[in-house]
């Protein structure tokens, strides 16, 4: 069976004179995987995952989503099924409800069913977010609080893949530890497949995760 995800000597540069930032990277993930991808300020981390997604172009080599090359599928093909969460949260000048529904507005996801105000409530719970409000402004909230939406946000489209971009950096501990809480719920509990990109050093206390290193422009596996 195929890995869901699988990337074969990749090579990437920001120019075609430029030194490459990864040279024959290669990485298989797995269904249910949770890989934690560490690396100093500037190894690539981040541009990995926004080239999984295609958000950029790569150099040379394949990124095969089910087998697939991602250079042929449409982007907003393959973004409702591999999900890229940025580093900072996008919050619409809207309610908190309304933030959490708008994926819903796009065709590609037209064949989904957006949750009800019930299923909403109770997801906010569950995500540490019990006081607050669906009618809230969604630009009101803390940084943390807005991270924590944007993680609900991708949940409810249901993708099989997340894209996680330092999804803590901006947070103070306590924040982090319960954004960190809820992404290892969701693998465990879920059996969401995650790669989430950290500077920090967090190892998940409730699964085990495959850990990575970024550095010399490939991976070491920890």
């Amino acid at each position: 069976m195929e890995p869901l995800l699988t990337i074969e000597h990749l090579w990437f540069s920001f120019s075609p004179t430029g030194a490459p930032l990864f040279e024959e990277l290669d990485l298989r993930v797995e269904t249910g995987d949770f890989v934690l991808l560490r690396g100093v300020s500037g190894s690539g981390k981040s541009t990995l995952l926004r080239l999984i997604c295609r958000l950029q172009p790569f150099s040379k080599g394949r990124i095969l989503f089910k087998g697939v090359p991602v250079d042929a599928l449409k982007p907003p093909e393959l973004r409702r099924q591999v999900l890229y969460v940025a580093q900072i949260p996008s919050m619409i000048d809207d309610t908190v409800k309304a933030n959490l529904l708008f994926p819903f507005s796009f065709s590609v996801n037209s064949d989904k069913q957006a949750p009800d105000d019930h299923e909403l409530i109770r997801m906010l719970s569950d995500f540490y977010l019990q006081d607050i409000t669906l009618q809230q402004p969604a630009l009101n909230l803390s940084v943390g609080q807005q991270q924590r939406v944007a993680l609900m946000r991708a949940l409810l489209q249901q993708p099989e893949i997340l894209l996680l971009d330092e999804p803590t950096s901006a947070l103070d501990a306590d924040s982090a530890a319960m954004v960190f809480s809820i992404i290892e719920t969701l693998n465990r509990e879920k059996g969401m497949t995650i790669i989430c990109v950290t500077h920090s050093d967090y190892r998940p206390e409730t699964v085990e995760p495959a850990l990575y290193i970024l550095k010399n422009r490939t991976f070491h596996r920890l």
